[in-house]
């Protein structure tokens, strides 16, 4: 699914599992990067979609982790191990992913068992910079729904494109989450003055005032 000239969906109800959160996928200037996981357990169908967008397998660079629960992160080795690209985390969430802690990232809600993972880039503080291509893809750090919580933010086509997959939160107690942390958060994305916003279950909201009216409903 087009996004942009671009940028993807290839992954998601729909297009791989009804289990899994949204997988974006953006390439620029012959880099590729990939926007969360999904469970795993269908990557023959998610790499079919990646190929049909033309991006090639020695083109995808890194795997994006926007925070550390099962239905995000759950294809991360999979899909490492079919593009050799590097995974990328907040180091606030990586502690659950190495120990493969089943209720921190939310797997035994799915009936499932968390598999450590080890990340190979940990993002620190509150933003860094990811090169891709010709382009800057800004990594921001957004607690409140977990503590390594992060959205990535991207020009593209001349808009301004928000990966904020768990915008909506929920909160538990499970997952560590602040309500303080999150308030802000949501403050802060509102502001970022996306004209779209990738989310991880509600799809694509385009439009600038959609955007920021989706982000503030939930404050």
């Amino acid at each position: 699914m087009e996004i942009t000239s671009e940028i993807w969906q290839v992954g998601g109800p729909g297009l791989t599992s009804p289990e899994d959160a949204a997988v974006y996928l953006m390439r620029f200037d012959g880099q590729a990067a990939i926007v969360d996981a999904g469970c795993g357990g269908h990557g023959d169908l998610l790499a079919a979609n990646i190929e049909a967008c033309g991006v090639a397998p020695d083109q995808v660079r890194c795997l994006l982790l926007t925070h550390c629960h099962f239905d995000h992160v759950g294809g991360a080795e999979d899909l490492r191990i079919r593009y050799g690209c590097e995974i990328v985390v907040h180091e606030l969430d990586a502690p659950a992913l190495e120990a493969g802690d089943s209720r921190r990232t939310a797997a035994n809600w799915y009936g499932r068992s968390m598999k450590p993972l080890n990340p190979d880039v940990l993002l620190s503080g509150t933003g860094r910079q990811i090169r891709l291509g010709d382009r800057p893809v800004e990594a921001i750090h957004t607690p409140g729904h977990t503590p390594g919580s992060v959205v990535y933010v991207v020009e593209s086509d001349g808009m301004r494109v928000l990966f904020g997959q768990d915008v909506h939160g929920p909160l538990h107690a499970d997952f560590g989450s602040d309500a303080a942390d999150y308030r802000r958060s949501l403050k802060e994305m509102a502001d970022l003055a996306a004209d779209i916003l990738c989310e991880g279950h509600y799809g694509i909201i385009k439009g600038a005032d959609k955007v920021r009216a989706f982000i503030r409903s939930f404050l």
